[in-house]
């Protein structure tokens, strides 16, 4: 698959979470405007979740590989990881301050809200190392010391971030 067709299923994917998200504000225009702002919460929570599932589940091959449970497979490996560099970025902007709901409507913690220059700056390095990554499996044909540095760059910035500002 090219890389404009990986990015292409990805936008899919992606505009299928958000559309199926986006249809409850619809149905919300003629309620008061507490509604509406809890249905933009709950629609940003809903976009967040979809959009970490989506990462989730590509960068479950390259934690495969790093685990050693898995061959490295460098055309499957630049997909997933152009996928999750693509898909970290549209992460900015899912988690608005009326989105502070708490559980059972989301795991993230109140402190990525009170804290939020610190959550926005772990934020901005899972993207820069996700596309770190990226770059570095388009040029790393096995699972060389490089790959492994940059994909435990990625790893690490999610479990940094899950320790501090997500429920268990």
């Amino acid at each position: 698959m090219t890389r404009v067709a990986s990015v292409v299923t990805s936008l899919k994917i992606l505009g299928a979470a958000c559309l199926v998200a986006g249809s409850a504000s619809v149905f919300a225009a003629d309620e008061p405007a507490k509604a509406a702002a809890s249905d933009a919460a709950k629609q940003a929570i809903s976009v967040r979740k979809a959009t970490f599932l989506l990462i989730a589940n590509n960068f479950k091959p390259i934690g495969e590989v790093l685990q050693g449970k898995a061959a490295y497979n460098q055309a499957e490996i630049v997909k997933r990881a152009q996928r999750v560099a693509f898909l970290s970025e549209l992460l900015d902007g899912t988690f608005p301050a009326e989105s502070n709901l708490g559980t059972p409507q989301t795991k993230t913690k109140a402190d990525a809200f009170s804290k939020k220059e610190d959550f926005d700056k772990l934020l901005k390095e899972f993207v820069a190392n996700s596309k770190n990554l990226a770059q570095v499996a388009a040029t790393e044909s096995t699972a060389s010391d490089a790959f492994k540095e940059a994909a435990k760059a990625v790893a690490g910035g999610c479990k940094g971030c899950h320790d501090k500002y997500k429920e268990k």
